[in-house]
């Protein structure tokens, strides 16, 4: 007979059962609750206590159960409510533990210790603003509280407000200057803000106070890798993965990580961690698509790329896209907007592909950086535009990097060549340049790049880094340099010898591609140079970082993506010299040869075979190429 009214047996055996919880003895508390609930088996306070034990022994399903019993047999009980909410955001089910917070939330408006459990299940559905909104009534319900406004100071953090992060940190740190959690957001607004070795330093403070946190250490093995101290940021990573709980962050660092130091299959399996602990993380499979494009697996790398759009650091790209996606079902007769939301080099890597949609029937409109429009626009069957002028609602569209997980990789299309330059321009610049050979250098790229001081060589030292080069120009004949270098950086070679003058006038990229095709060769670090002069068949020699970027592979000399492409490759990182000994002895080879062939009776110009402007039009077999 079922009882409504407590047994004093129950009473008893439930408080027995208290004790032992109490005492950490689990087991031993389980059994009393479990034969309170034999004599009174809606009996709510039994129900509650061993729901809360199941929930701390890691049987969150069963917990919610009881719990949910508990919750119908007392249904405005703030403390059954709490313990189900608890139990649901440790079997996932976030959207029903909020809900349950809010309602006690409004009974107990204020409560710091509910609002900042809100704020940590916001941040855990990935609804970062919520989170955020949650820990500012925290710290204007209790100003003076440290925990509440460490709080703010992470979530602001986690947003990217990286300044707003640093004054509440400090806030936060004045009242309680051991608030481990203060630090860590200051920490992490640091490295935000591209001043890694300070972040580096508060956060080893921050691990003083909370030795073993996860998330610090999470933290300080990002801001590590930033300042290049890769093993120490894979040991701090790799303790993280270990002491905290499976958090698919941490996994996704540590294949970042790994891929950058070449350890691809550790990478990939540290990506499959992260996206086993999250399968909607879009930066653990991000970090896949890296390790597996640097690989060679363009296959899987680009359909695992596709995720991309879901990560942070690249919403932006997408926020104007609003129609449907082109999912590569028949293109006749379609309008088509392809959108070309990386930087420039990539727009013109994946320029390649377009041909293949006009040819499939599709009206094609590329958007892409202003300074691109006059080279893209001259291939065939394809409308360019600025994407600065805004895009067209509703359009169908595809991402440009999208092209080769949508057209197949099997084959990489012209990689002899598939742009051209304006023949005038291009005679005009040789005339300028002068005869010999002409070399065109370039040693730094876009400084607001993510790698740029890793991929450019160092600001204020070109001249000392080139000089292996440079030298060249003294011992050999009619070598000359050009150096192509624009912006704040483009006069580190003012005065230097044997250069050919500066390869200004260049207003747009059609201009600088008239100046490259004039040149015998081009030697530059990883820039939109280095992808326009592969794109015109012109030889050009990279010069890369220990870890490089995801479409150069690793621990090869040439590229699938441009025939007239040779790579240079640092043994470790930041040994720009080696590279430039290397590329160095490269070019006294090349000039010895050419000056051989010249004293056998040969025409200039024979070692290779002509190179004309290559027209995107035609097919491989008959673009113009000359090697590397």
């Amino acid at each position: 007979m079922p009882q409504n009214a407590a047994s004093p047996t129950a009473i008893d055996l439930l408080a027995a059962g208290l004790a032992e919880h109490r005492a950490g003895d689990h087991a031993a508390a389980e059994r009393q609750y479990r034969a309170a609930l034999d004599l009174a088996p809606l009996l709510p306070q039994a129900l509650h206590l061993l729901g809360v034990l199941l929930t701390e022994t890691g049987r969150a399903q069963a917990a919610c159960l009881v719990l949910r019993q508990a919750a119908l047999l007392r249904p405005g009980d703030a403390d059954i409510r709490l313990a189900l909410a608890r139990a649901c955001a440790e079997c996932g089910e976030l959207p029903v533990a909020i809900a349950l917070l809010r309602v006690v939330l409004a009974e107990r408006p204020g409560d710091i210790g509910l609002l900042l459990g809100l704020a940590h299940l916001h941040a855990r559905a990935g609804d970062e603003l919520a989170a955020l909104a949650a820990c500012r009534d925290a710290a204007q319900a209790a100003p003076a509280n440290p925990q509440a406004r460490a709080a703010l100071a992470g979530a602001l953090a986690a947003r990217g407000e990286s300044e707003a992060a640093l004054a509440e940190a400090a806030a936060c740190l004045a009242l309680d200057p051991r608030q481990g959690d203060a630090w860590l957001a200051r920490g992490v607004a640091l490295r935000a803000l591209g001043r890694p070795a300070e972040a580096v330093a508060v956060l080893e403070h921050a691990l003083t106070l909370v030795p073993g946190h996860p998330a610090v250490l999470l933290a300080l093995g990002n801001a590590r890798a930033d300042c290049g101290h890769a093993d120490m940021a894979l040991a701090l990573l790799r303790e993280a993965a270990a002491r905290g709980p499976a958090m698919a962050q941490t996994h996704a660092s540590l294949s970042a990580v790994l891929a950058a130091e070449g350890f691809l299959p550790e990478a990939i399996a540290a990506a499959d961690a992260a996206i086993a602990c999250d399968p909607g993380f879009a930066p653990g499979w991000w970090s896949r698509a890296v390790a597996r494009l640097l690989s060679g697996d363009l296959e899987r790398g680009f359909a695992d790329a596709e995720w991309r759009k879901r990560h942070p650091r690249f919403a932006d790209d997408f926020a104007a896209l609003t129609g449907p996606e082109w999912d590569g079902s028949p293109l006749a007769g379609r309008d088509l907007l392809v959108h070309a939301g990386q930087g420039m080099g990539d727009t013109i890597q994946f320029a390649r592909y377009l041909p293949a949609l006009a040819a499939a029937g599709a009206r094609v409109t590329l958007a892409c950086a202003g300074a691109l429009v006059p080279l893209l626009s001259q291939i065939a069957g394809i409308t360019v535009v600025r994407r600065a002028e805004g895009l067209p609602r509703d359009a169908l569209w595809i991402d440009q990097m999208s092209l080769p997980h949508r057209l197949g990789t099997a084959t990489i299309p012209h990689p002899q060549g598939y742009l051209t330059a304006d023949p005038d321009a291009v005679a005009a610049w040789r005339a300028r340049l002068g005869s010999g050979l002409r070399v065109g250098l370039v040693w730094a790229g876009n400084p607001a790049h993510a790698n740029d001081a890793a991929r450019s060589l160092p600001p204020g030292a070109a001249a000392q880094v080139l000089r292996p080069l440079l030298l060249l120009a003294g011992t050999v004949a009619r070598l000359r340099f050009v150096p192509m270098q624009l912006g704040p950086r483009g006069g580190e070679l003012a005065g230097a010898e044997g250069l050919a003058g500066p390869g200004g006038d260049l207003p747009d990229m059609a201009a600088t591609a008239a100046l490259l095709a004039a040149l015998d060769l081009v030697i530059t670090v990883d820039t939109a140079t280095a992808h326009l002069a592969g794109a015109l068949g012109v030889p050009v020699w990279v010069m890369l970082p220990y870890a490089p970027d995801w479409r150069w592979q690793l621990g090869r000399a040439d590229s699938p993506w441009y025939a007239s492409m040779r790579l240079f490759r640092q043994p470790v990182a930041g040994d720009w010299d080696a590279v430039l000994r290397a590329v160095a002895a490269a070019l006294r080879v090349r000039c010895a040869a050419r000056d051989g062939l010249a004293a056998a009776g040969m025409p200039k110009g024979a070692a290779a075979a002509p190179r004309s402007p290559v027209r995107a039009d035609l097919p491989p077999s008959v673009a113009g190429f000359a090697g590397p």
